[in-house]
Protein backbone atom coordinates (compact mmCIF):
# COMPACT_ATOMS: atom_id res chain seq x y z
CA UNK A 1 0.00 0.00 0.00
CA UNK A 2 2.87 2.57 0.53
CA UNK A 3 4.60 1.71 -2.68
CA UNK A 4 1.31 2.28 -4.24
CA UNK A 5 1.21 5.48 -2.60
CA UNK A 6 4.62 6.50 -3.30
CA UNK A 7 4.58 5.08 -6.97
CA UNK A 8 0.96 7.80 -7.29
CA UNK A 9 3.21 10.52 -6.07
CA UNK A 10 5.92 9.68 -8.85
CA UNK A 11 3.46 9.63 -11.32
CA UNK A 12 1.91 12.99 -10.03
CA UNK A 13 5.19 14.55 -9.77
CA UNK A 14 6.19 13.25 -13.38
CA UNK A 15 3.48 14.86 -15.09
CA UNK A 16 3.62 18.51 -13.25
CA UNK A 17 7.23 18.30 -14.19
CA UNK A 18 6.09 17.65 -17.92
CA UNK A 19 3.99 20.15 -18.24
CA UNK A 20 6.18 22.87 -16.61
CA UNK A 21 8.43 22.08 -19.20
CA UNK A 22 5.88 22.11 -22.11
CA UNK A 23 4.94 25.60 -21.25
CA UNK A 24 8.53 27.26 -21.15
CA UNK A 25 9.08 25.71 -24.66
CA UNK A 26 5.84 26.97 -26.12
CA UNK A 27 6.00 29.69 -28.55
CA UNK A 28 2.74 31.92 -29.35
CA UNK A 29 1.88 33.75 -32.40
CA UNK A 30 -0.32 36.54 -33.25
CA UNK A 31 -1.09 40.15 -33.61
CA UNK A 32 -0.97 42.64 -30.61
CA UNK A 33 -4.54 43.97 -30.06
CA UNK A 34 -3.79 45.89 -26.87
CA UNK A 35 -1.92 47.75 -24.77
CA UNK A 36 -2.39 47.54 -21.31
CA UNK A 37 0.64 49.10 -19.50
CA UNK A 38 4.93 48.96 -20.27
CA UNK A 39 5.24 45.34 -19.77
CA UNK A 40 1.30 43.58 -20.59
CA UNK A 41 -0.35 43.47 -23.73
CA UNK A 42 -2.74 41.35 -25.30
CA UNK A 43 -2.34 39.06 -28.00
CA UNK A 44 -4.71 37.80 -30.41
CA UNK A 45 -3.48 34.48 -31.65
CA UNK A 46 -3.72 32.92 -34.89
CA UNK A 47 -6.78 30.55 -33.45
CA UNK A 48 -8.32 33.72 -32.95
CA UNK A 49 -7.78 33.65 -29.19
CA UNK A 50 -7.23 36.61 -26.81
CA UNK A 51 -4.11 36.06 -24.50
CA UNK A 52 -2.75 38.26 -21.70
CA UNK A 53 0.96 38.41 -22.12
CA UNK A 54 3.26 39.69 -19.42
CA UNK A 55 6.54 41.05 -20.53
CA UNK A 56 9.36 38.60 -18.78
CA UNK A 57 12.02 39.76 -16.79
CA UNK A 58 11.88 43.24 -17.21
CA UNK A 59 9.82 45.75 -14.95
CA UNK A 60 7.68 48.98 -16.52
CA UNK A 61 7.39 51.44 -14.73
CA UNK A 62 3.11 51.43 -13.52
CA UNK A 63 0.55 53.80 -15.26
CA UNK A 64 0.57 56.45 -12.34
CA UNK A 65 4.36 56.32 -11.99
CA UNK A 66 6.56 58.82 -13.35
CA UNK A 67 7.69 57.51 -17.10
CA UNK A 68 4.40 54.97 -16.83
CA UNK A 69 2.75 56.92 -19.75
CA UNK A 70 5.69 57.01 -21.75
CA UNK A 71 6.33 53.36 -21.02
CA UNK A 72 3.13 52.46 -22.39
CA UNK A 73 3.63 54.48 -25.17
CA UNK A 74 6.66 53.05 -25.89
CA UNK A 75 5.83 49.40 -25.74
CA UNK A 76 2.78 50.43 -28.03
CA UNK A 77 5.38 52.06 -30.50
CA UNK A 78 7.20 48.93 -30.90
CA UNK A 79 4.14 45.93 -31.18
CA UNK A 80 0.66 47.45 -31.27
CA UNK A 81 -0.87 46.21 -34.27
CA UNK A 82 1.93 44.23 -35.00
CA UNK A 83 2.42 40.66 -35.42
CA UNK A 84 4.84 38.93 -32.81
CA UNK A 85 5.96 35.28 -31.46
CA UNK A 86 6.32 35.18 -27.72
CA UNK A 87 8.75 32.59 -26.51
CA UNK A 88 6.65 31.45 -23.26
CA UNK A 89 8.42 30.71 -19.85
CA UNK A 90 5.44 30.42 -17.28
CA UNK A 91 1.82 31.79 -16.05
CA UNK A 92 1.71 34.40 -13.38
CA UNK A 93 -0.91 34.18 -10.36
CA UNK A 94 -2.99 36.39 -12.32
CA UNK A 95 -3.02 33.43 -15.38
CA UNK A 96 -1.29 36.15 -17.44
CA UNK A 97 1.38 34.31 -19.59
CA UNK A 98 4.77 35.90 -19.41
CA UNK A 99 7.57 35.20 -21.84
CA UNK A 100 9.48 37.08 -24.44
CA UNK A 101 7.65 38.82 -27.50
CA UNK A 102 10.04 39.43 -30.66
CA UNK A 103 8.76 41.51 -33.61
CA UNK A 104 10.55 39.76 -36.36
CA UNK A 105 14.25 40.27 -35.20
CA UNK A 106 13.42 42.18 -32.34
CA UNK A 107 13.67 41.40 -28.50
CA UNK A 108 11.16 43.39 -27.41
CA UNK A 109 11.99 43.21 -23.54
CA UNK A 110 15.48 44.14 -24.38
CA UNK A 111 14.26 47.23 -26.08
CA UNK A 112 12.49 47.84 -23.67
CA UNK A 113 15.30 48.13 -20.92
CA UNK A 114 17.88 49.81 -23.59
CA UNK A 115 15.59 52.77 -24.33
CA UNK A 116 15.27 53.11 -20.29
CA UNK A 117 11.44 52.64 -20.54
CA UNK A 118 12.03 49.56 -17.92
CA UNK A 119 14.02 47.85 -15.52
CA UNK A 120 15.72 44.13 -14.94
CA UNK A 121 14.03 42.68 -13.00
CA UNK A 122 16.22 40.84 -10.89
CA UNK A 123 13.51 37.91 -8.86
CA UNK A 124 13.08 36.46 -11.91
CA UNK A 125 16.09 37.20 -14.15
CA UNK A 126 17.31 34.29 -16.42
CA UNK A 127 19.01 36.53 -19.17
CA UNK A 128 21.83 38.30 -17.55
CA UNK A 129 22.82 40.05 -20.88
CA UNK A 130 19.40 42.14 -20.09
CA UNK A 131 21.64 43.86 -17.29
CA UNK A 132 24.37 45.30 -19.50
CA UNK A 133 21.80 46.21 -21.55
CA UNK A 134 20.37 48.58 -18.66
CA UNK A 135 23.59 49.63 -17.31
CA UNK A 136 24.47 51.54 -21.28
CA UNK A 137 20.97 52.87 -21.07
CA UNK A 138 21.77 54.12 -17.46
CA UNK A 139 25.13 55.42 -18.20
CA UNK A 140 23.41 57.29 -21.45
CA UNK A 141 20.51 58.68 -19.05
CA UNK A 142 17.98 56.90 -21.34
CA UNK A 143 14.41 57.06 -20.31
CA UNK A 144 13.51 56.19 -16.38
CA UNK A 145 17.57 57.20 -16.08
CA UNK A 146 17.12 60.46 -16.94
CA UNK A 147 14.57 61.37 -13.77
CA UNK A 148 15.31 63.00 -10.49
CA UNK A 149 16.56 60.23 -8.17
CA UNK A 150 13.30 60.50 -6.21
CA UNK A 151 11.19 60.19 -9.42
CA UNK A 152 13.06 56.82 -10.15
CA UNK A 153 11.81 54.32 -7.87
CA UNK A 154 11.74 50.73 -9.36
CA UNK A 155 8.23 49.61 -9.51
CA UNK A 156 8.25 46.23 -7.08
CA UNK A 157 9.15 49.19 -4.51
CA UNK A 158 6.29 51.65 -5.72
CA UNK A 159 4.00 48.49 -5.63
CA UNK A 160 5.53 47.30 -2.00
CA UNK A 161 4.77 51.02 -0.80
CA UNK A 162 1.05 51.19 -1.84
CA UNK A 163 1.72 53.08 -4.70
CA UNK A 164 3.36 56.36 -3.37
CA UNK A 165 6.94 57.63 -4.54
CA UNK A 166 9.46 57.59 -1.59
CA UNK A 167 12.38 60.04 -0.80
CA UNK A 168 15.27 59.35 0.82
CA UNK A 169 14.97 57.34 3.81
CA UNK A 170 11.65 56.23 2.96
CA UNK A 171 9.86 60.01 3.15
CA UNK A 172 6.58 60.23 1.53
CA UNK A 173 5.50 63.78 1.43
CA UNK A 174 6.37 66.54 -1.49
CA UNK A 175 7.74 69.92 -0.75
CA UNK A 176 7.33 71.25 -4.30
CA UNK A 177 7.53 75.22 -5.42
CA UNK A 178 5.97 76.92 -7.49
CA UNK A 179 6.71 79.30 -9.96
CA UNK A 180 6.06 82.37 -7.65
CA UNK A 181 7.97 80.41 -5.30
CA UNK A 182 5.35 79.51 -3.37
CA UNK A 183 6.19 76.39 -1.24
CA UNK A 184 3.38 73.79 -0.80
CA UNK A 185 3.70 70.20 0.57
CA UNK A 186 1.04 67.26 -0.67
CA UNK A 187 0.15 64.59 1.48
CA UNK A 188 -0.08 61.14 0.22
CA UNK A 189 -3.90 60.72 -1.05
CA UNK A 190 -4.51 64.78 -2.03
CA UNK A 191 -5.76 65.30 -5.27
CA UNK A 192 -2.58 66.97 -6.54
CA UNK A 193 0.10 63.95 -5.15
CA UNK A 194 0.34 62.04 -7.71
CA UNK A 195 0.89 64.99 -10.84
CA UNK A 196 3.53 66.71 -8.35
CA UNK A 197 7.69 66.07 -9.09
CA UNK A 198 10.15 66.98 -7.02
CA UNK A 199 13.13 68.60 -8.51
CA UNK A 200 16.09 69.17 -6.07
CA UNK A 201 17.69 71.25 -8.29
CA UNK A 202 15.18 73.97 -7.25
CA UNK A 203 15.10 73.51 -3.82
CA UNK A 204 12.39 71.14 -3.74
CA UNK A 205 12.30 68.68 -1.17
CA UNK A 206 10.71 65.28 0.56
CA UNK A 207 9.63 65.66 4.56
CA UNK A 208 8.62 62.69 6.77
CA UNK A 209 5.90 64.56 8.07
CA UNK A 210 3.64 67.99 7.87
CA UNK A 211 5.42 69.11 10.61
CA UNK A 212 8.62 69.10 9.35
CA UNK A 213 7.35 70.92 6.28
CA UNK A 214 5.41 73.56 8.06
CA UNK A 215 8.57 73.84 9.86
CA UNK A 216 10.81 74.19 7.01
CA UNK A 217 8.83 77.02 5.26
CA UNK A 218 6.18 74.64 3.68
CA UNK A 219 2.69 75.06 4.01
CA UNK A 220 -0.51 73.01 2.88
CA UNK A 221 -2.36 73.52 -0.56
CA UNK A 222 -5.54 76.08 -0.14
CA UNK A 223 -8.91 74.19 -1.12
Amino acid sequence: MQLGRLYLKYIALFFICSWSAAISAQEIAGRVVGISDGDSFTLLTVDNRQVKIRLAEIDAPERRQPYGSRAREQLSTLIFGKEVIVDVQTVDRYGRTVGRPYKGGLDVCAEMVRTGAAWVYRQYLRDDGLLAIERDARKARRGVWGLSESDNQPPWEWRRSGGKAQGPNGCTIKGNIGSGGTKIYHVPGMSSYAATRIDASKGERWFCSEEAAVAAGWRAPRN
